[in-house]
């Protein structure tokens, strides 16, 4: 990642922690505003109540209406899309409700959200409700479409709305104008959680447990790259004990085991970087309905062969996203960065020949080498430009699509999303027009300060602290993720050797130099200097890569204590997140 600055973050006080609590870990907790013991208490009794959040008691009354009849769940196409799909129709078909079945169609030819297109292919299932999950809040044209057909809708989000809400029967989504549900933060699969919660309650029907659902919260929380507050850090927490216990669906296991992950070790980095790219690949190249098969089937076997689908499908998905990746930094290359005149601030990037499936991704990896608000269109089945948009922190995307939309009426189709990222439609005859609005947009709300890429430590290491013991104490930590992120550590470094492997991977050896701390790392029997592993993945090639960088250099090294497993043996491992010469 492009990092010019590494900041380190301001030391806690005043923390009331247990003292048997590691002090590495106290400071990073303390630098991520955690100051009671209590903070840290992640137990299930300590979420926020079911009842807490508004609208569940008019969609808890329209579901126990249609016990008996048949009841559709229309889901997004991405990984919080599938497992919020499968919570429910697990959770419905446990409660005993006559028909419960699923649709989420092909993104490509449907769009996003409960579009009429869906409208109609989901009539055909001839439901008497239907249940949007992590999407539906902006569709008011899709609703209507459903009314028209005599189909109450139940939408069930987290997304931003926009300035009209659909007229649907029940809408639960606790960022609605007005909400004073205290997690905002809930992923989709979340807030359907909660919803199954207060069915289950309002049914009275003790043998069933909606925690015994909590392997696909943590999966589709961690997958959506939501805030990690404490709400959804106990959500995380408690669906990882359950899949550390091997008390998930054979659907999780299956795709763990096929991305070569130990269930009791596992991690809700795992979760975002083994097992949520394999279900978005099916989303990105098909439909999720595979996806969401996997995470329902109760069968062993079927779910291992459809892990095994979901893997080639991700394989061909990093393929072609390797192929457009170096497209789009061929075509970012020839722009001028900076931050003021007609340089570019927020960048659009295109080629006719992208997939539509795959342009979020090239976005985000495109924000990460420029540090740049990125928009990635492919050309759409209609015709049009879909994009998809990935943001810097200080760049509110969704709202500064909004604004855009307002001032130039007409020029953006359709939008939705989050801060970080969002979604658009877009003429091809306008992408000239709205690449300088969008420009001028990021240039109203961002400066020289937004724009300086920063890699935000948790501080040294002493060199007693650079060793197995403390990496698995911080690992144990977590769970970590977005807004209570992995710890980051930085300190001087000599490079003894390195070598290059997999192509773009730098591998090192490094002796940890006297840091602010006085301390001196230890010589190995017979006077040789104590190495310590070190790699810095993507950085060959990168936009980062310094061809001075060679034995004897010094470097001042950002980066993760990892414990690395090879052969059965443990050793200490730096992740090298951002490395530059002394």
């Amino acid at each position: 990642m492009a990092f010019s600055e590494i900041r380190r973050r301001p030391a806690g006080a005043g923390l009331d922690f247990a003292s048997e609590l590691h002090p590495v870990l106290r400071r990073v907790y303390a630098g991520r505003g955690v100051s009671r013991a209590e903070d840290l208490d992640l137990s299930l009794d300590k979420l926020l109540p079911v009842g807490s959040l508004e609208g569940l008691d008019a969609a808890v009354s329209l579901l126990t209406a249609h016990q008996r009849r048949r009841v559709l769940v229309v889901g997004d196409f991405d990984a919080d899309g599938a497992t919020s799909s499968a919570l429910v129709v697990r959770a419905l078909r446990s409660l005993k409700f006559a028909h419960v079945d699923f649709l989420v169609p092909n993104r490509f030819r449907f769009g996003y959200g409960l579009t009429p297109g869906i409208v109609e292919l989901a009539a055909a299932r001839q439901p008497s409700l239907i249940i949007t999950v992590d999407n539906g809040v902006s569709s008011v044209e899709g609703v209507e479409a459903a009314h028209a057909l005599g189909i109450p809708v139940l939408i069930t989000d987290h997304h931003l709305p926009g300035a009209v809400l659909p007229r649907a029967d029940a809408i639960v989504n606790p960022n609605l104008a007005g909400s004073t549900f205290a997690s905002p933060a809930l992923a989709g699969v979340g807030v359907a959680f909660y919803l199954v919660a207060a069915l289950t309650r309002a049914l009275g029907r003790g043998d069933c447990r909606p925690a015994d659902l909590l392997d696909l919260v943590a999966l589709g929380t961690v997958a959506d790259v939501v805030p990690l507050d404490r709400n959804n850090r106990i959500l995380v927490s408690q669906g990882l004990r359950r899949i550390r216990a091997g008390r998930c669906v054979p659907g999780i296991r299956a795709l763990l085991e096929a991305a070569g992950r130990r269930l009791e070790q596992i991690t809700a980095a795992d979760l975002g970087f083994a097992v949520a790219p394999r279900l978005n690949a099916a989303g990105r190249l098909t439909d999720m309905s595979i996806g969401i098969a996997c995470l329902l089937s109760d069968d062993p076997l079927e779910a291992a062969g459809l892990a095994a689908q979901l893997t080639r499908l991700n394989e061909e998905r990093r393929e072609i996203e390797q192929r457009m990746q170096g497209e789009a930094i061929d075509i970012a290359a020839d722009m001028r960065l900076g931050v003021g005149g007609d340089e570019a601030l927020g960048i659009c990037l295109f080629d006719e020949t992208w997939h539509q499936g795959v342009v979020g991704l090239v976005a985000g990896r495109i924000k990460d080498r420029l540090h740049r608000p990125v928009i990635a269109f492919a050309r759409a089945e209609d015709g049009s430009l879909r994009g998809s948009a990935r943001s810097i922190s200080g760049v509110n995307i969704r709202d500064a699509l909004d604004s855009i939309a307002t001032r130039h009426p007409g020029l953006i189709g359709k939008f939705g999303g989050h801060a970080m990222a969002a979604g658009m439609t877009l003429a091809e005859v306008d992408l000239g027009r709205f690449r300088a609005a969008f420009a001028a947009e990021v240039a109203t709300r961002a400066g020289a300060e937004t724009l300086t890429g920063v890699v935000h430590s948790d501080g040294e290491l002493q060199a007693a602290d650079l060793c197995v013991a403390t990496a698995r104490v911080l690992r144990g930590g977590g769970p970590w993720g977005q807004g209570f992120p992995e710890p980051i550590f930085d300190g001087p470094f000599k490079i003894l050797d390195l070598r290059v492997v997999g192509s773009k991977h730098l591998k090192l050896q490094l002796e940890p130099l006297p840091g602010s701390d006085g301390t001196v790392w230890g010589a190995a029997p017979g006077g040789r200097s104590r190495a310590l592993d070190a790699i810095a993945f993507g950085y060959v090639g990168g936009a980062t890569e310094d061809a001075s960088v060679r034995p004897g250099k010094h470097l001042q090294i950002a980066y993760r204590l990892e414990v690395n497993e090879y052969r059965g043996a443990e050793s200490v491992q730096l992740n090298c997140q951002h490395l530059k010469l002394a």
